[in-house]
């Protein structure tokens, strides 16, 4: 028993080191506000940038290992979201995703870039959604990695009672509870110890500040009415053994999107830690056509 400690330890450490290459920035906004995240690859690359947004329990070091394999070809990116890590939080007590969008406009401003490639995972999908649906000249392409569709469709008791449960869970578990109790539903059964150990050590990191207002963003927000108002280009992918956004529920983003679904086999919903090979193709493949045809889309024929 004394063995499974260390050993988290160690793998604790391993990806921390791994992490190291690729330190934390910050970047002043205009609007007296502050955006941190990682960065990878050379600004003098000629291929696009790529955009990289986390979902609700994790944060910009999530993407180390799309950091290792994408680097060496292109600039890569990744925030904390607002609230998340050093950035600042939204002013918003109940904020929709236009809030957050607003920033992402603003950080991408202040870094001089002028079009991306955005890719958005679980609630960073609906983040990437509300921004392309309001300046998709800014994208190459959209891609969506087990997103989160948002409650805003839905009924005011639905969404009070999907927002009440998770803000209650936050209150009684706190980040480390709730990297203890709910990392785990984030891979499948063939998940790593590795890949367990770093989804645990992104989620206990979440401010209960922020998480409580993506919480909020989650019960406010409607992808499928934004991706409907989107035109570019765009794809939907998901772990077949996803169990938070089900295949079900991503056929149906897909379909708002107008686009086929993409169903990894044998990843959960933090399939890109998980299988780091399988996704960061995806993505390179994707970044890849937006960048030599951006204007076409991958749609239902």
């Amino acid at each position: 028993m004394s063995a499974v400690p260390s050993a988290n330890a160690d793998q604790h450490a391993s990806l921390e080191a791994r992490l190291a290459r690729y330190p934390a920035q910050q970047s002043s906004l205009a609007s007296q506000r502050v955006v941190s995240y990682r960065e990878a690859g050379h600004t003098g690359n000629d291929a696009l940038p790529l955009v990289l947004l986390h979902g609700i329990g994790s944060g910009a070091a999530s993407w180390v290992q799309q950091f290792d394999a994408l680097g060496a070809t292109r600039r890569v990116l990744a925030w904390d979201a607002p609230g998340y890590g050093a950035s600042t939080p939204v002013a918003a007590h109940s904020p929709v995703a236009q809030d957050y969008a607003a920033v992402l406009k603003e950080w991408l401003d202040a870094l001089g870039i002028e079009r991306c490639v955005l890719v958005g995972h679980s609630l960073g999908a609906i983040i990437a959604g509300a921004f392309a649906a309001a300046h998709p000249q800014r994208l190459a392409g959209l891609l969506l990695l087990s997103p989160a569709g948002g409650y805003g469709a839905a009924s005011a008791e639905v969404r009070e009672a999907k927002r009440d449960q998770r803000l209650v869970m936050l209150s009684e578990l706190g980040p480390q509870g709730l990297a203890e109790k709910r990392s785990a539903n984030m891979l499948s059964a063939h998940a790593s110890d590795e890949a367990r150990a770093w989804v645990r050590w992104n989620m206990s990191r979440v401010i209960p500040h922020g998480y409580a207002q993506a919480t909020h963003l989650l019960a406010n927000a409607d992808l499928a009415g934004d991706l409907a108002r989107y035109e570019g280009r765009v794809d939907v992918v998901v772990g077949a053994a996803d169990t938070i956004t089900t295949p079900e529920a991503c056929e149906k983003i897909a379909l708002a999107a107008r686009v086929r679904l993409q169903v990894v086999p044998r990843a959960g919903h933090a399939g890109y830690i998980e299988e780091p090979a399988a996704y960061t193709a995806i993505i390179d493949t994707f970044s890849r056509a937006s960048g030599a045809q951006p204007s076409q889309r991958g749609a239902i024929e």
